[in-house]
């Protein structure tokens, strides 16, 4: 069954997409010219939350899953993108370890392994799996809900001064992360220095910060909205962030109140501007991690006075158990878009810099203003019945690819975002940059 899609637009997306299909040609050059300068990660997803007067990302994820939520018509995009993505890296790439998370039992998530390696094999990579769960002590079928299956292999270290990491018998030149390494780095993936190890480890979460991305991101925002001249909050949202937060203790509530209410004040200036009626909201969410852990929605910052202990508990630990001591408080984004007449986001997939397909969260029992990153979530494939480059003659607000091109671009945006955070907390790069103004001296 096609499912029935239902997205409203107001005056100011309207008027956004209208401008980013005229700016078409400006847009895909002045995309070309960054990525001349930056680098883009391996690969990447993007939830984005459409309101009708605006459009933005809302999370960016360097390790995504749910490759298996793709439509199988986009594969041809995903294969052609790895294929460009590994030449770019190392052209003559023959094996690549790819290494999933822990878990071995949720089937969903090793059906996105299963297609991530399909695409990589149809790339032209000799791909197996290895794995740091304890449970997984020789190679290990785990069977799939359709009748496929994954071999799960231990990680080991190679070489005279074992230097590299492989599986026993598969020594790869290229290893692939799929585990967002939140309980931070095993003490196996230290010190590889003569393979490529994507994404790099400062990509995971033991050191990356929500609010590190959404400043660059706004860097972004601001120097593209100049170029296709729209006011940058269309595709940005406010935020701040707050530290030494102990949501148990109440430690930092005073901080966090105020950071709310700032969030707010900026956020209902702007609904003014523009005349909408809707009510302002933030969503407060830990600084790392992922799945849709740690997060809540406030609209009023007196609802942070007196937490229960079921909000408490649940902003106090995310993934892996890791305890929340900073926080990321986010203007709210309503997402006005429906499948079947259930709420529904898009999420959009990239490699390399290339656009790959996407698709709908779709949540049955939540609203416009709540995380649908949530139990009793499921996903409808973004439908591409034509390619995701704009029709030009197209009015705009009429057709769904170029829907799609719009949501594409913000989500480049956000894959360029992205790689300046990872350049400006790439370790290697403050070598670099260390040992080149050292031989100025």
């Amino acid at each position: 069954m096609v499912p029935h899609l239902i997205t409203a637009l107001s005056g100011p997306l309207l008027e956004l997409e209208s401008k980013v299909l005229e700016a078409t040609p400006t847009i895909e050059r002045w995309f070309r010219l960054e990525w001349q300068e930056h680098t883009p990660p391996f690969y990447c997803s993007v939830d984005l939350r459409n309101s009708g007067f605006k459009l933005a990302p809302v999370d960016t994820n360097l390790f995504p899953g749910g490759f298996n939520n793709l439509s199988p018509q986009m594969l041809p995009l995903a294969v052609q993108a790895a294929m460009a993505a590994i030449e770019k890296i190392c052209p003559e790439a023959k094996n690549l370890l790819l290494i999933p998370e822990r878990h071995t039992r949720n089937t969903f998530y090793l059906q996105n392994i299963a297609r991530l390696s399909s695409i990589l094999r149809q790339a032209g990579l000799n791909v197996r799996l290895g794995t740091f769960s304890e449970e997984i002590k020789k190679p290990t079928w785990v069977g799939l809900p359709d009748g496929n299956r994954l071999l799960m292999e231990p990680l080991s270290r190679l070489g005279l001064k074992k230097q590299r990491l492989g599986l026993k018998d598969f020594d790869p030149c290229s290893i692939l992360l799929n585990n967002d390494l939140s309980a931070g780095i095993p003490p196996i993936l230290e010190n590889i220095y003569e393979q490529y190890l994507l994404p790099g480890l400062h990509a995971g979460w033991h050191v990356r910060r929500k609010s590190n991305h959404f400043a660059a991101y706004e860097e972004v925002a601001k120097k593209f909205a100049k170029v296709v001249d729209i006011d940058q909050w269309m595709i940005n949202s406010y935020f701040t962030s707050c530290s030494n937060i102990n949501f148990h203790e109440r430690k930092g509530k005073e901080e966090l109140q105020a950071a709310v209410e700032q969030v707010l004040k900026k956020t209902a200036k702007k609904y003014r501007e523009y005349g909408i009626k809707e009510k302002p909201y933030v969503v407060v969410k830990a600084d790392a991690g992922t799945y849709g852990m740690g997060a809540m929605v406030v609209n009023d910052q007196s609802q942070l006075k007196d937490l229960n202990r079921k909000d408490r508990n649940k902003m106090s630990v995310v993934k892996e158990g890791l305890e929340v001591s900073d926080v990321l408080i986010q203007e709210g984004v309503y997402t006005f878009e429906k499948v079947n007449e259930a709420v529904a986001e898009p999420v959009v997939y990239m490699i390399d810099r290339y656009v790959i397909g996407g698709f709908y969260r779709v949540h049955t029992d939540r609203g416009p203003d709540e995380n649908l990153n949530a139990p009793g979530m499921h996903f409808v494939p973004l439908a591409f019945e034509q390619n995701s480059m704009p029709d030009l003659g197209a009015k705009p607000g009429s057709a769904a690819p170029n829907r799609f091109y719009l949501y594409g671009v913000v989500a480049r945006l956000a894959l360029l975002a992205a790689s300046l955070e990872q350049e400006r907390t790439d370790p290697d790069m403050e070598i670099a940059y260390l040992a080149k103004h050292s031989k100025r001296r």
